[in-house]
């Protein structure tokens, strides 16, 4: 535990320490941050569950079709995703620079952190206190869901697109990320958004039809219409799976809404700040609607950048944290320690931490024991060449 919330320690040191600073000051060390951070994540030895492992074999599999002079865009791995092409596609770019699953993980690591780092800087007024959030909200999910957080990433560019009006361009950054998780899908009604500062009554009126919608069978049956949105051979029921009440989902979206309702008057009506703010108001509408959901929370992952990006705009004001913010700040604390102190119960294997630098496995990990496909990486983490041109 202590090693991960040393993390989340550095992050508040960062928004105290770069309070005072201009904005090139600060981005420069949420650039340094960011990468730090995504080289302990993508350094890991197959932390955060089972996806890594379907990641990496399929990956390697791949990288064995190329390096025996095949097409990795006709092999097996290549077509296991179906539609998402644009995920497979990287992994079949890749399969000519790797073949180490390691390697692989560690450079979509770090591709999501660099397009974090982008919508942080444009979009934050103050990218540490965003950065904060993001530890709380979000960190502990890229050492897992790496398609679909990619999926997030790169829809997250299109919102220059949106405020523009450019629907063109847009779409093509939307299909891009679609192309990368099917969920994506949910995203594409936000260019058609107004942009426009709704009044507090009719946000109010909006979530509370949001939750009757939640109590109610139809976000089940809508899935069920759509067919497959999870993509890993999982029909799209997962998401709206019945799990009784989500007690989380309610009392987050309730705890967002009320701190933004509060500090209405202090978001402005600029087209960024107004979209940013809409993008929150669907991120709760999501959590309200899928109440009843056991993952369908993740469809609000979207949306929240809005959350936090609105948030770290309300709680800074002229280089000062608000009352409200020291309160974010501590919400954020008990969020990551919540994620993380679940993810052990459940086995996500997050502890002990260690990384692929070291030959061998992390000791008592039933993840790696069910799912693990190659042991001699165990004895050597190496041997697939890192890189192409490195091979013995």
């Amino acid at each position: 535990m202590l090693l991960y919330l040393s993390w989340f320690v550095a992050s508040v040191i960062l928004l105290f320490g770069t309070l005072s600073k201009d904005k090139k000051t600060q981005g420069q060390w949420v650039l340094f941050f960011m990468l730090s951070l995504g080289l302990f994540v993508g350094l890991g030895d197959m932390l955060g569950g089972y996806d890594r492992y379907i990641y990496g074999e399929l990956f390697d599999s791949m990288a064995d079709v190329t390096s025996g002079g095949g097409n990795p865009w006709r092999s097996y791995a290549y077509n296991f995703f179906r539609g998402e092409f644009g995920f497979s596609s990287l992994g079949a770019f890749l399969s000519f620079i790797t073949s180490n699953r390691y390697i692989y993980i560690l450079i979509l690591t770090l591709t999501i952190y660099i397009l974090l780092f982008f919508s942080l800087k444009d979009y934050a007024e103050n990218a540490p206190f965003a950065i904060v959030m993001f530890m709380g909200l979000w960190m502990f999910f890229t050492f897992t869901y790496l398609r679909q957080v990619l999926g997030c990433s790169i829809a997250w560019l299109s919102i220059r697109f949106i405020l523009k009006r450019d629907f063109k361009r847009f779409l093509l950054v939307w299909f891009i990320a679609f192309s990368f998780h099917h969920s994506a899908v949910v995203f594409f009604p936000m260019y058609f958004v107004p942009i426009k500062k709704y009044s507090k009554n009719r946000v109010i009126i909006l979530m509370i039809a949001a939750f009757l919608i939640g109590l109610t069978s139809i976000p089940q049956n809508l899935f069920e219409t759509y067919g497959e949105i999870e993509t890993e051979r999982v029909s799209g029921e997962t998401y709206a799976m019945d799990a009784g009440f989500r007690i989380a989902y309610l009392l987050e979206a309730t705890f967002f809404l009320l701190v933004i309702l509060y500090n209405y008057r202090l978001i402005s009506k600029n087209s960024r700040d107004v979209v940013l703010l809409n993008m929150a108001l669907v991120f709760c509408v999501i959590l309200l609607v899928f109440i009843r959901s056991e993952n369908g929370g993740r469809l609000g992952w979207y949306y929240m950048l809005g959350i936090i990006c609105t948030l770290s705009n309300i709680c800074v004001q002229k280089k000062n944290i608000t009352i409200q913010g020291a309160g974010l700040i501590l919400v954020s604390m008990l969020l990551f320690m919540r994620i993380y102190t679940s993810w052990q119960n459940n086995m996500m294997g997050l502890y002990p931490y260690k990384t692929f630098l070291t030959d061998g496995s992390r000791k008592n990990d039933p993840i790696r024991n069910k799912y693990e496909y190659d042991e001699k990486y165990d004895e050597d983490k190496f041997y697939r060449p890192a890189f192409w041109f490195l091979k013995k």
